[in-house]
């Protein structure tokens, strides 16, 4: 059995969402990785888990860390050459198709709502189908579980 791959649609805030997934996901005793189309999108994510309120500190390092090995999230912008250090799930706000993503349980795509970022995310599904994945689409209002 392959990755699976959940598609996150008509995401209206889709660091919130990200922040919501992984917090579910740590309650859970998951881990993930979470990757983003560049840095400001990562900083802003960043202060974003260091804002919410103290009871649900959300762990996260960057994927370089010395500490990302042991820390749960992990975080790392598109790009990046260093690999993650777990394959629990992945989830991907960057237009392209993760490399190593079939390396992962899960893969979950955060897709907004203006056609540059459904376009290519489009493509991602196309890509993923081809490869003869199971793939799962979730309006990103209903909030369905990981």
């Amino acid at each position: 059995m392959g990755t699976r791959i959940h598609f996150y649609h008509n995401t209206p805030d889709r660091l919130a969402l990200v922040g919501e997934l992984v917090g579910r996901a740590l309650e859970r005793g998951r881990k993930a990785a979470v990757r983003f189309p560049d840095g400001t999108m990562l900083k802003r994510f960043d202060q974003l888990l260091w804002t919410r309120e103290p009871q649900s500190f959300t762990p996260h390092v960057a994927v370089d860390s010395p500490l990302a090995g042991e820390t749960p999230i992990v975080l790392a912008e598109a790009g990046t050459a260093t690999p993650w250090p777990h394959t629990d799930m992945l989830l991907n706000l960057a237009d392209d198709i993760p490399p190593g993503f079939e390396h992962f349980r899960l893969l979950i795509e955060i897709v907004g709502q203006t056609e540059a970022d459904k376009a290519p995310a489009r493509a991602r599904w196309g890509h993923y189908r081809q490869c003869g994945l199971e793939l799962k689409a979730f309006d990103s209002v209903m909030r369905a579980p990981l």
